[in-house]
């Protein structure tokens, strides 16, 4: 998941997506915890996307808007 289609997200998406990764997170906890987990990185995976859909739904509570990368290019080569 990339952070520009998390932020194209509507806020009832957002917590929905929190939710379910921090489900599927706990549920590889266990696996990994009992030695039945068969893919590992997908542990570093959802860490990150629960980090993205967290820092979208901050940005939003405290109002900022975010420029995407090609924006910010532009707007620094017209400097």
């Amino acid at each position: 998941m990339k952070i520009a289609e998390v932020r194209n997200f509507t806020d009832s998406e957002l917590a929905a997506k929190k939710k379910e990764a921090r489900q599927e997170y706990f549920n590889l906890r266990l696996q990994q915890q009992t030695g039945a987990l068969e893919k590992p990185s997908r542990l570093n995976e959802l860490r990150k996307d629960v980090a993205k859909l967290e820092t979208v739904v901050s940005e939003r509570r405290l109002g900022l808007k975010v420029k995407s990368r090609a924006a910010q290019k532009a707007a620094d080569k017209k400097k």
